[in-house]
């Protein structure tokens, strides 16, 4: 009982890692995530189990780190410093451009997602 509690732990810890902002981060959460689970469930211990997430948040992370770079072909290069965040408008979901204070519907936008600002053609992330 106590090798199954330990198991899903792990597995439970891995999935907590995928809120990650990137998707390098994201890749290697759900990768070890997954890898735990199959590790467990293949060999019915610990062991196994921390083989198969280290295993998994490898693989996850490469991958994760081929989707980062397609979208950075995508948007171009991200300025020095990186991307200004939006603020919040006082509306849950709504949120002003750094750019123009336009505001923008960003409710179906993942924390931390590019959003392009129409007045200047310029990207911003939501908080």
């Amino acid at each position: 009982m106590t090798k199954n509690l330990a198991i899903w732990v792990l597995a439970l810890s891995a999935l907590i890692l995928s809120s990650c902002d990137t998707p390098t981060g994201q890749g290697a959460g759900w990768g070890a995530a997954t890898g735990a689970i199959i590790g467990a469930a293949a060999t019915g211990n610990v062991r196994g189990a921390s083989i198969g997430a280290a295993a998994g948040a490898a693989a996850g992370a490469l991958t994760g780190r081929i989707v980062q770079e397609n979208q950075a072909a995508r948007y171009g290069p991200p300025p020095p410093g990186g991307y200004p965040y939006a603020r919040w408008a006082g509306r849950p979901g709504f949120y002003y451009s750094p750019y123009t204070e336009r505001v923008y519907d960003l409710r179906g936008v993942q924390p931390g997602g590019l959003t392009r600002d129409v007045d200047t053609g310029r990207l911003f992330r939501k908080p």
